[in-house]
């Protein structure tokens, strides 16, 4: 039985616009810092005026948390519509969609064949041979997500270990990057959500299909 994605999917770019305003206010505080004499306390007012960086952390970590709730759910519903149109083509049970994102190390990698398949599914044609970079823009969005997570690791362990000025000044650069990784990610998550929330879209109601 198909359902309707919709309704999620403005809900799962809507969180992702508001991890992208977090990222981006979170990039000013590492940018401001690595521009501050590294003398001067991180968490200093001088420094960040009047906005509370513990604050602005936990509220980017609970839109985080929503965003990814919300996503899994989305991307749940578009695996269970692809069985309908050609189960054969999907290499995992429906569930993975969900648990396939919490298995250690496999997660790098499970989402994503799930997504290419959900997408052949999508398609006017499922059955037919890929087009040229066709899964451009879910490969793109999924190399810059992982290298994302990458990044935030080395980042928190770097922040973990620092004991010097200069070697916060490392982590908080390695920080950066990860945020600027995390705006790019989001960026092509959303395009891919509201792309493949179209296709399903056009199949589903008979629609003429944009280019895919």
């Amino acid at each position: 039985m198909l359902r309707n994605p919709n309704g999620l999917s403005y809900a799962v770019v809507a969180l992702l616009a508001g991890n992208i305003a977090f990222d981006v206010l979170l990039a000013v505080f590492e940018l401001r810092f690595l521009l501050t004499d590294a003398t001067t306390d991180f968490f200093d007012p001088a420094v960040f005026g009047a906005l509370d960086l513990n604050m602005a952390y936990n509220f980017a970590f609970l839109v985080y948390v929503a965003t990814g709730i919300v996503f899994i759910v989305w991307f749940h519903r578009l695996r269970k519509n692809a069985e309908v149109w050609a189960g054969d083509l999907q290499g995992r049970k429906p569930g993975w969609a969900i648990g396939g994102w919490f298995v250690p190390l496999a997660n790098l990698w499970i989402p994503r064949g799930i997504a290419a398949d959900v997408w052949r599914a999508s398609r006017w044609q499922p059955y037919a041979a890929d087009g040229a970079r066709e899964l451009a823009l879910l490969n793109a969005w999924w190399t810059l997500w992982v290298a994302d997570m990458v990044v935030e690791r080395i980042a928190s362990q770097l922040y973990k270990r620092a004991e010097t000025a200069e070697a916060y000044t490392t982590a908080a650069s390695c920080s950066l990057a990860g945020y600027l990784l995390d705006i790019a990610a989001a960026v092509l998550a959303i395009l891919f959500v509201r792309r493949l929330t179209s296709m399903q879209h056009a199949k589903a109601t008979g629609m003429i299909p944009a280019t895919q």
